[in-house]
């Protein structure tokens, strides 16, 4: 097995949604933010190879948005998901398995792009599964008002009507083993409904892809929960049960929203769990 980060572009979110009720002159701190209050964002998506497999965690934003869009989100840097994988000798027709954390919008809207006449949507990645689980499809295609603007039937409806869309089977409780990908996954609802957080086997380690139940170093507090959470209550113990986790099993957490901190693992301290060291990806790969 080989893992490679890709990162498929950086962008800018309000520092204020970011951390909820945690004062500004406490979090920017960890996340300092610019004159519009905004914070540096990435989109960092996993790509395993595995045998035969090419499995892609996540897929950043796309472009297929309008100016309008994007200008919300004051896109900054050079990455993007195409060049990231060239990097590595690879293609976007080479994935067979794309792995949706969530279905919020820049986690996936690079999993489908215009068509070459931009008349119509289509899968970005025409030999892949697309994985998501049936709860959280559900929740997505039937959205509540709060994350109605996350969830862009764009972004979606087009992976179900390419026929190449599967469902991870849930097992009983939050954590299972997945068969059909190869991986672990814990499952949390307090960010949105069956959010999926893979744990991969790598060498001797245990490879945390954290999506936005950690979203950056400065979210390890426990209180420190994302405007965005749909259940902020339900957060806290799942962060409290996976922090635990991530503390005593020494494992190294891949912080998909973190510009400037790739990797970092975890301990315990008299003020709970605390940041214990941060890694750059090739240190860890």
């Amino acid at each position: 097995m080989k893992l490679y980060p890709i990162e498929a572009g950086n962008f800018k979110l309000d520092g204020g949604a970011m951390f909820g009720v945690v004062p500004k002159t406490i979090w920017s701190k960890t996340n300092p933010a610019d004159e519009n209050n905004l914070i540096d964002i990435a989109a960092r998506c996993l790509l395993i190879e595995d045998g035969n497999r090419l499995i892609l965690i996540d897929t950043g934003m796309g472009n297929k948005q309008s100016d309008k869009f994007f200008g919300y989100y004051s896109l900054w840097g050079s990455h993007s998901l195409d060049g990231s994988l060239a990097k590595y000798g690879f293609h976007r027709d080479d994935v067979t398995d794309v792995f949706m954390t969530h279905l919020h919008f820049d986690h996936c809207g690079g999993s489908v792009n215009w068509n070459k006449d931009k008349t119509d949507y289509e899968v970005a990645f025409k030999n892949a599964k697309f994985w998501t689980n049936d709860n959280h499809w559900e929740w997505a295609t039937k959205p509540n008002l709060r994350e109605k603007a996350s969830f862009l039937s764009e972004n979606i409806l087009p992976m179900q009507e390419s026929g190449q869309l599967n469902f991870i089977k849930r097992p009983v409780g939050d954590f299972g083993h997945s068969n059909e990908l190869g991986f672990g996954i814990f499952y949390v609802d307090g960010h949105t409904e069956k959010m999926m957080i893979p744990h991969i086997q790598y060498q001797d380690k245990t490879i945390v892809f954290c999506a936005d139940l950690i979203p950056t170093a400065g979210h390890l507090p426990l209180p420190y929960v994302m405007g965005y959470d749909t259940r902020p209550l339900l957060t806290m113990p799942e962060k409290s049960k996976f922090l635990q986790a991530a503390a005593a099993n020494n494992y190294f957490l891949w912080l998909e929203h973190d510009a400037h901190n790739q990797i970092i693992t975890v301990e315990n301290t008299e003020k709970g769990i605390r940041l214990k060291e941060v890694f750059q990806v090739e240190t860890v790969l």
